[in-house]
């Protein structure tokens, strides 16, 4: 990449983040403020520390999250809508095997 392309381009985002009109293409996306982690849990027979460990959640934030001292973070809020949608996607995607969520959930 030209180094004129480079320029280009930061002088576009500088552009964008000041809110003038620029060809930048932008896509939003909604995830809910509020996700109902225990819901989502139980909807897949999971313990507090079989959800963490397949998920990559540490047990304390579940907990947290749970009994609603803490709000997930946004990244948090969009790896859980995931989990709600398609769990086995979500496990696929993170390179678990069904043996290794069977011996997450056997112990």
């Amino acid at each position: 990449m030209s180094g004129r392309k480079i320029l280009k381009g930061l002088t576009e985002a500088v552009a964008h983040a000041r809110g003038e009109a620029t060809n930048v293409r932008e896509r939003s996306i909604h995830i809910e403020d509020s996700v109902d982690v225990r819901n989502i849990r139980k909807k897949l027979s999971l313990t507090q520390q079989e959800f963490s460990l397949q998920f990559g959640f540490s047990l304390a934030a579940v907990r947290h999250w749970e009994q609603g001292s803490r709000i997930p973070e946004m990244s948090a809020r969009v790896l859980l809508t995931l989990i709600d949608k398609d769990p086995d996607y979500v496990r696929r995607a993170l390179g678990m095997t069904d043996e290794e969520e069977r011996a997450v959930v056997c112990g």
